[in-house]
Protein backbone atom coordinates (compact mmCIF):
# COMPACT_ATOMS: atom_id res chain seq x y z
CA UNK A 1 0.00 0.00 0.00
CA UNK A 2 1.37 3.55 -0.82
CA UNK A 3 0.36 6.23 1.30
CA UNK A 4 0.52 9.93 -0.13
CA UNK A 5 0.78 12.17 0.91
CA UNK A 6 -9.69 21.89 -8.35
CA UNK A 7 -9.15 23.38 -10.61
CA UNK A 8 -10.91 26.65 -11.06
CA UNK A 9 -10.58 27.89 -13.70
CA UNK A 10 -12.56 28.00 -17.43
CA UNK A 11 -10.79 28.15 -20.96
CA UNK A 12 -12.17 28.06 -24.07
CA UNK A 13 -11.34 25.23 -26.42
CA UNK A 14 -8.78 26.30 -29.19
CA UNK A 15 -8.17 24.29 -32.71
CA UNK A 16 -5.77 21.71 -32.03
CA UNK A 17 -2.35 22.03 -33.76
CA UNK A 18 -0.39 19.07 -34.70
CA UNK A 19 3.44 19.12 -32.61
CA UNK A 20 6.12 16.63 -33.32
CA UNK A 21 6.33 14.14 -30.29
CA UNK A 22 9.12 11.50 -30.18
CA UNK A 23 7.96 7.85 -30.58
CA UNK A 24 9.17 5.01 -28.77
CA UNK A 25 11.00 3.88 -32.09
CA UNK A 26 12.99 7.12 -32.23
CA UNK A 27 10.96 8.43 -35.30
CA UNK A 28 8.90 11.23 -35.49
CA UNK A 29 4.87 11.62 -35.60
CA UNK A 30 2.42 14.35 -35.57
CA UNK A 31 -0.31 14.48 -33.07
CA UNK A 32 -3.72 16.75 -32.49
CA UNK A 33 -4.72 16.71 -29.20
CA UNK A 34 -7.22 18.44 -27.07
CA UNK A 35 -9.26 19.16 -24.11
CA UNK A 36 -12.57 20.76 -22.39
CA UNK A 37 -13.03 21.89 -19.16
CA UNK A 38 -16.08 20.04 -17.36
CA UNK A 39 -18.07 21.60 -14.66
CA UNK A 40 -19.82 18.65 -12.15
CA UNK A 41 -21.33 20.20 -9.08
CA UNK A 42 -21.69 18.37 -5.91
CA UNK A 43 -23.74 18.19 -2.69
CA UNK A 44 -21.88 18.73 0.31
CA UNK A 45 -23.50 19.61 3.81
CA UNK A 46 -26.35 21.37 1.56
CA UNK A 47 -24.12 23.51 -0.40
CA UNK A 48 -22.43 22.61 -4.24
CA UNK A 49 -19.41 22.30 -5.14
CA UNK A 50 -17.95 23.29 -7.83
CA UNK A 51 -14.81 20.44 -9.08
CA UNK A 52 -14.04 22.49 -12.10
CA UNK A 53 -11.26 20.28 -14.09
CA UNK A 54 -9.08 22.43 -16.02
CA UNK A 55 -6.63 21.12 -18.92
CA UNK A 56 -3.29 20.49 -17.99
CA UNK A 57 -1.39 22.17 -20.92
CA UNK A 58 0.41 18.85 -22.23
CA UNK A 59 0.32 15.11 -22.21
CA UNK A 60 3.22 13.14 -22.68
CA UNK A 61 2.98 10.70 -24.69
CA UNK A 62 5.19 7.47 -24.83
CA UNK A 63 6.13 8.24 -21.87
CA UNK A 64 8.37 5.74 -19.67
CA UNK A 65 8.84 5.38 -16.22
CA UNK A 66 12.66 6.12 -16.12
CA UNK A 67 11.86 9.24 -17.93
CA UNK A 68 11.32 10.89 -14.50
CA UNK A 69 12.24 8.00 -11.85
CA UNK A 70 14.52 9.55 -9.13
CA UNK A 71 17.99 8.31 -8.81
CA UNK A 72 17.52 6.95 -5.61
CA UNK A 73 14.68 5.08 -6.49
CA UNK A 74 16.95 3.31 -9.33
CA UNK A 75 19.27 2.17 -6.95
CA UNK A 76 17.24 1.24 -4.08
CA UNK A 77 15.08 -0.82 -6.34
CA UNK A 78 18.45 -2.54 -7.89
CA UNK A 79 19.44 -3.50 -4.33
CA UNK A 80 16.15 -4.62 -3.57
CA UNK A 81 15.88 -6.92 -6.46
CA UNK A 82 19.56 -8.46 -4.81
CA UNK A 83 17.77 -9.87 -1.53
CA UNK A 84 17.06 -13.55 -2.42
CA UNK A 85 13.92 -14.89 -2.24
CA UNK A 86 11.99 -11.52 -1.71
CA UNK A 87 9.91 -11.83 -4.86
CA UNK A 88 8.88 -15.62 -3.93
CA UNK A 89 8.07 -14.26 -0.09
CA UNK A 90 6.00 -11.90 -1.34
CA UNK A 91 4.26 -13.90 -3.70
CA UNK A 92 3.51 -16.80 -0.87
CA UNK A 93 1.94 -14.27 1.80
CA UNK A 94 -0.22 -12.31 -0.78
CA UNK A 95 -2.19 -15.56 -1.92
CA UNK A 96 -5.74 -15.42 -3.37
CA UNK A 97 -6.70 -15.54 0.53
CA UNK A 98 -4.83 -12.32 1.32
CA UNK A 99 -6.46 -10.84 -2.15
CA UNK A 100 -9.95 -11.17 -1.68
CA UNK A 101 -9.81 -9.83 2.02
CA UNK A 102 -8.04 -6.81 0.79
CA UNK A 103 -10.34 -6.57 -1.94
CA UNK A 104 -13.43 -7.30 0.09
CA UNK A 105 -12.39 -4.85 2.67
CA UNK A 106 -12.33 -1.56 0.32
CA UNK A 107 -15.08 -2.36 -1.64
CA UNK A 108 -17.47 -2.64 1.44
CA UNK A 109 -16.47 0.42 3.64
CA UNK A 110 -15.46 2.87 0.49
CA UNK A 111 -17.57 4.51 -2.05
CA UNK A 112 -16.09 3.35 -5.51
CA UNK A 113 -15.88 6.68 -8.00
CA UNK A 114 -17.04 6.57 -11.69
CA UNK A 115 -18.97 8.59 -14.39
CA UNK A 116 -22.10 8.40 -12.41
CA UNK A 117 -20.67 8.47 -8.67
CA UNK A 118 -18.39 11.64 -7.89
CA UNK A 119 -18.08 12.50 -11.50
CA UNK A 120 -16.02 15.27 -10.66
CA UNK A 121 -12.99 13.06 -9.15
CA UNK A 122 -12.99 10.90 -11.85
CA UNK A 123 -12.84 13.46 -14.49
CA UNK A 124 -9.88 14.39 -12.90
CA UNK A 125 -8.20 10.59 -12.03
CA UNK A 126 -9.02 10.00 -16.25
CA UNK A 127 -7.36 13.04 -17.15
CA UNK A 128 -4.14 12.76 -15.03
CA UNK A 129 -4.07 9.15 -16.60
CA UNK A 130 -3.90 10.66 -19.98
CA UNK A 131 -1.34 13.09 -18.72
CA UNK A 132 0.67 10.60 -17.56
CA UNK A 133 0.16 7.63 -20.67
CA UNK A 134 -1.09 5.54 -18.33
CA UNK A 135 -4.33 3.25 -17.45
CA UNK A 136 -6.49 4.74 -15.21
CA UNK A 137 -6.95 2.81 -11.91
CA UNK A 138 -10.50 2.22 -9.89
CA UNK A 139 -10.54 5.07 -7.20
CA UNK A 140 -12.29 4.88 -3.78
CA UNK A 141 -12.91 7.73 -1.27
CA UNK A 142 -12.98 6.47 1.98
CA UNK A 143 -14.45 8.32 5.04
CA UNK A 144 -11.31 8.66 7.52
CA UNK A 145 -10.19 12.00 9.36
CA UNK A 146 -6.73 11.05 9.01
CA UNK A 147 -5.73 13.17 5.43
CA UNK A 148 -4.16 10.52 3.26
CA UNK A 149 -3.94 8.60 -0.03
CA UNK A 150 -2.65 5.16 -1.30
CA UNK A 151 -2.75 2.50 -3.61
CA UNK A 152 -3.08 -1.00 -3.47
CA UNK A 153 -1.84 -2.98 -6.58
CA UNK A 154 -2.66 -6.87 -6.20
CA UNK A 155 -1.01 -9.74 -8.54
CA UNK A 156 -3.69 -10.56 -10.88
CA UNK A 157 -6.02 -7.71 -10.39
CA UNK A 158 -6.61 -4.29 -11.33
CA UNK A 159 -5.14 -1.90 -8.82
CA UNK A 160 -6.87 0.95 -7.27
CA UNK A 161 -6.23 3.84 -5.18
CA UNK A 162 -7.99 5.13 -2.01
CA UNK A 163 -8.64 8.74 -0.80
CA UNK A 164 -9.68 9.50 2.27
CA UNK A 165 -12.70 12.37 2.77
CA UNK A 166 -10.43 14.47 5.30
CA UNK A 167 -7.88 15.28 2.18
CA UNK A 168 -10.59 16.06 -0.32
CA UNK A 169 -11.61 18.31 2.34
CA UNK A 170 -8.39 19.95 2.72
CA UNK A 171 -7.39 20.39 -1.00
CA UNK A 172 -7.73 22.32 -3.95
CA UNK A 173 -9.59 20.64 -6.84
CA UNK A 174 -5.05 20.99 -8.71
CA UNK A 175 -3.99 19.48 -5.47
CA UNK A 176 -6.10 16.79 -5.55
CA UNK A 177 -5.54 15.72 -8.94
CA UNK A 178 -1.35 15.86 -7.95
CA UNK A 179 -2.38 13.81 -5.17
CA UNK A 180 -3.93 11.19 -8.06
CA UNK A 181 -1.06 12.01 -10.50
CA UNK A 182 1.60 11.07 -7.28
CA UNK A 183 -0.37 7.61 -6.70
CA UNK A 184 -0.68 7.06 -10.65
CA UNK A 185 2.99 7.25 -10.44
CA UNK A 186 3.52 4.27 -8.26
CA UNK A 187 1.49 2.32 -10.77
CA UNK A 188 3.40 3.80 -13.90
CA UNK A 189 6.62 3.13 -11.79
CA UNK A 190 5.35 -0.77 -10.85
CA UNK A 191 5.47 0.23 -7.02
CA UNK A 192 2.41 -0.92 -6.70
CA UNK A 193 3.53 -4.45 -5.99
CA UNK A 194 6.11 -3.63 -4.24
CA UNK A 195 4.23 -1.48 -1.98
CA UNK A 196 1.96 -4.52 -1.04
CA UNK A 197 4.65 -6.68 -0.52
CA UNK A 198 6.23 -3.97 1.86
CA UNK A 199 3.50 -3.75 4.22
CA UNK A 200 2.83 -8.00 4.37
CA UNK A 201 6.81 -9.04 3.99
CA UNK A 202 7.50 -6.65 7.33
CA UNK A 203 4.52 -8.16 9.24
CA UNK A 204 5.05 -11.55 8.14
CA UNK A 205 8.70 -11.89 9.46
CA UNK A 206 7.80 -10.39 12.30
CA UNK A 207 5.37 -13.40 13.28
CA UNK A 208 8.55 -15.55 13.15
CA UNK A 209 10.37 -16.69 16.36
CA UNK A 210 13.95 -15.46 16.88
CA UNK A 211 15.70 -15.29 13.49
CA UNK A 212 12.60 -13.11 12.17
CA UNK A 213 12.62 -10.28 14.27
CA UNK A 214 16.61 -9.69 12.91
CA UNK A 215 15.53 -10.08 9.23
CA UNK A 216 12.45 -8.61 9.92
CA UNK A 217 14.52 -5.08 11.22
CA UNK A 218 16.98 -5.59 8.14
CA UNK A 219 14.48 -6.01 5.78
CA UNK A 220 12.49 -3.23 7.08
CA UNK A 221 15.25 -0.87 6.98
CA UNK A 222 15.58 -1.72 3.45
CA UNK A 223 12.04 -1.45 2.48
CA UNK A 224 11.93 2.01 4.22
CA UNK A 225 15.03 3.27 2.23
CA UNK A 226 13.25 2.05 -0.93
CA UNK A 227 9.45 3.85 -0.44
CA UNK A 228 11.44 6.91 0.49
CA UNK A 229 13.05 7.18 -3.05
CA UNK A 230 9.80 5.98 -3.99
CA UNK A 231 8.05 9.06 -3.11
CA UNK A 232 10.43 11.14 -4.47
CA UNK A 233 9.56 9.32 -8.22
CA UNK A 234 5.98 9.60 -7.67
CA UNK A 235 6.11 13.77 -6.88
CA UNK A 236 7.75 14.04 -10.43
CA UNK A 237 4.60 12.44 -11.32
CA UNK A 238 2.21 14.71 -9.49
CA UNK A 239 4.09 17.70 -10.96
CA UNK A 240 3.96 16.50 -14.75
CA UNK A 241 0.39 16.33 -14.40
CA UNK A 242 0.00 19.60 -12.47
CA UNK A 243 2.58 21.04 -13.93
CA UNK A 244 3.05 24.03 -11.37
CA UNK A 245 5.89 22.91 -8.30
CA UNK A 246 3.65 25.50 -6.77
CA UNK A 247 0.54 23.64 -6.49
CA UNK A 248 2.99 19.91 -5.24
CA UNK A 249 4.61 22.26 -3.01
CA UNK A 250 1.41 23.18 -1.27
CA UNK A 251 -0.18 19.56 -1.10
CA UNK A 252 3.15 18.76 0.98
CA UNK A 253 2.90 22.07 3.26
CA UNK A 254 -1.21 21.02 3.99
CA UNK A 255 0.00 17.67 4.96
CA UNK A 256 3.00 19.12 7.02
CA UNK A 257 0.43 21.61 8.56
CA UNK A 258 -2.67 22.45 6.91
CA UNK A 259 -6.16 22.42 7.67
CA UNK A 260 -9.29 23.79 6.12
CA UNK A 261 -9.86 27.10 8.30
CA UNK A 262 -5.85 28.29 7.66
CA UNK A 263 -5.49 27.12 3.50
CA UNK A 264 -6.00 30.71 2.79
CA UNK A 265 -2.58 32.14 4.50
CA UNK A 266 -0.31 29.13 4.14
CA UNK A 267 2.59 30.35 1.78
CA UNK A 268 4.58 27.99 -0.31
CA UNK A 269 7.53 30.21 -0.85
CA UNK A 270 7.36 30.63 2.91
CA UNK A 271 7.46 26.52 3.32
CA UNK A 272 10.48 26.54 0.64
CA UNK A 273 12.40 28.59 2.59
CA UNK A 274 11.75 26.96 5.24
CA UNK A 275 13.06 24.00 3.67
CA UNK A 276 16.21 25.58 2.23
CA UNK A 277 16.97 26.49 6.40
CA UNK A 278 16.30 22.85 7.16
CA UNK A 279 19.67 22.16 4.99
CA UNK A 280 21.48 24.37 6.43
CA UNK A 281 20.37 23.73 9.87
CA UNK A 282 21.66 20.09 8.98
CA UNK A 283 24.55 21.01 7.27
CA UNK A 284 26.62 20.61 10.11
CA UNK A 285 27.85 16.55 11.41
CA UNK A 286 25.47 16.82 14.26
CA UNK A 287 23.15 18.17 12.22
CA UNK A 288 23.66 15.40 9.58
CA UNK A 289 23.40 12.48 12.07
CA UNK A 290 20.41 13.68 13.79
CA UNK A 291 18.64 14.25 10.32
CA UNK A 292 19.38 10.34 9.13
CA UNK A 293 17.96 9.00 12.71
CA UNK A 294 14.92 11.37 12.47
CA UNK A 295 14.38 9.71 8.54
CA UNK A 296 15.69 5.94 9.05
CA UNK A 297 12.42 4.78 10.05
CA UNK A 298 10.24 6.68 8.16
CA UNK A 299 8.28 5.70 4.42
CA UNK A 300 7.90 9.14 3.25
CA UNK A 301 10.81 11.46 3.52
CA UNK A 302 10.07 14.71 5.50
CA UNK A 303 7.79 17.07 3.44
CA UNK A 304 10.39 19.92 3.59
CA UNK A 305 13.01 17.70 1.76
CA UNK A 306 10.59 16.44 -0.62
CA UNK A 307 9.47 20.48 -1.53
CA UNK A 308 13.03 21.35 -1.51
CA UNK A 309 13.79 17.90 -4.30
CA UNK A 310 10.29 18.98 -6.59
CA UNK A 311 11.53 22.47 -6.87
CA UNK A 312 15.06 21.80 -7.47
CA UNK A 313 13.91 19.18 -10.14
CA UNK A 314 11.08 21.65 -11.68
CA UNK A 315 14.20 23.89 -12.54
CA UNK A 316 16.26 21.41 -14.00
CA UNK A 317 16.98 20.31 -17.55
CA UNK A 318 15.29 16.76 -17.11
CA UNK A 319 12.08 17.91 -16.80
CA UNK A 320 12.17 20.94 -19.53
CA UNK A 321 12.97 18.18 -21.96
CA UNK A 322 10.05 16.37 -20.88
CA UNK A 323 7.85 19.07 -21.60
CA UNK A 324 9.46 20.40 -24.56
CA UNK A 325 8.79 17.02 -26.55
CA UNK A 326 5.21 17.36 -24.92
CA UNK A 327 1.62 17.60 -26.69
CA UNK A 328 -0.67 20.42 -26.51
CA UNK A 329 -3.57 19.12 -24.60
CA UNK A 330 -7.05 21.17 -25.62
CA UNK A 331 -9.66 18.92 -25.96
CA UNK A 332 -9.66 15.18 -24.97
CA UNK A 333 -12.77 14.20 -26.10
CA UNK A 334 -11.76 15.18 -29.39
CA UNK A 335 -10.58 12.58 -31.93
CA UNK A 336 -7.02 12.51 -32.24
CA UNK A 337 -5.53 12.62 -36.30
CA UNK A 338 -2.03 10.82 -36.19
CA UNK A 339 0.15 10.81 -39.19
CA UNK A 340 3.62 8.88 -38.74
CA UNK A 341 6.48 9.82 -41.24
Amino acid sequence: MAALFSLTCVVSPKPSLPVPVRSSNARWRWESVASRVVLQPETRRSRVVALVSQASRVVFRDLDADDFRHPLDKQNTLLLRTIPGLNELGKALLGPMTEQVMLLENIGTSVLVSENQLPGLHKLMIEAAKVLDTEAPDLYVRQNPVPNAYTLAISGRKPFIVVHTSLVELLTRRELQAVLAHELGHLKCDHGVWLTFANIITLGAYSVPGLGGLIAQSLEEQLCRWLRAAELTCDRAALLVAQDPKVVISVLMKLAGGCPSLSDQLNVDAFLEQARSYDKASSNPIGWYIRNAQTRQLSHPLPVLRAREIDEWSRGQEYKYLLKHAIQLEDSLKPRNTFVR
